[in-house]
């Protein structure tokens, strides 16, 4: 490779590695992984991902954009703080993998049809509408979220689980059309439109 092959492809790298330092929640961090393991051998869903925690960092270090950002990886992750718990450097992993994954879902390069990313938005717009999160309505429109038939499947599978939680009155008809409200939702709103506004300011674009 020619010099200045070299120098074009050592700019790539340094480039993505700043992009998510710039971009991404503690994503300064990502410099000091050393490459032990120890995260995703920590890690319960570990087998599962397609590219471990230590792994993405080397392929961000790397300059693998697009291979990162368009990775179900980070959407494995359930906060379980395993890995920053066993990390010997003390790395924020948790943090940088759902910063990761809500920079490529902003960048519109997250993959399709991710379950993790739907349960957020059916989540989000429970709290942005309630001001409390509506359990049966979250639940309903988790197990349709795949299409009417598949949706009566999953009900079908978990209406022991169902009758269980109607019994003690975690579900009914009534919380579906109306449940527990936060009384000042215009409030909610302001605070929400304010930290929009203020996430937008303070987002670095990368490369201007």
């Amino acid at each position: 490779m020619s010099d200045m092959n070299q120098a074009m492809v050592q700019k790539y790298r340094s480039n993505f590695l700043k992009e998510v330092e710039a971009n991404v929640e503690e994503g300064t961090w990502v410099k000091m992984c050393m490459q032990c393991g120890v995260c995703s051998g920590s890690c319960p869903l570990g087998p599962h991902w397609e590219h471990p925690q230590q792994e993405l960092f080397m392929m961000i270090r790397a300059g693998k954009r697009e291979e990162v950002l368009s990775s179900s990886s980070m959407w494995m992750c359930t906060s379980c703080y395993n890995c920053i718990a066993r990390c010997p450097r003390g790395l924020p992993i948790t943090h940088i993998m759902h910063g990761l994954a809500s920079y490529a879902k902003r960048l519109g390069l997250a993959p399709k049809n991710q379950p993790t990313s739907k349960f957020g938005d059916i989540f989000w717009d429970s709290i942005a509408k309630n001001g409390r999160v509506n359990e049966l309505k979250i639940g309903v429109s988790l197990y349709f979220m795949n299409g009417f038939s598949q949706g009566i499947k999953n009900a079908l599978a978990s209406r022991e689980l169902g009758m269980a939680m109607m019994k003690t009155k975690r579900m009914s008809p009534t919380e579906y059309f109306g449940g527990h409200k936060c009384k000042d939702l215009s409030g909610i709103a302001k605070m929400l439109k304010k930290a929009k506004e203020f996430e937008a300011e303070h987002i670095t674009k990368f490369g201007e």
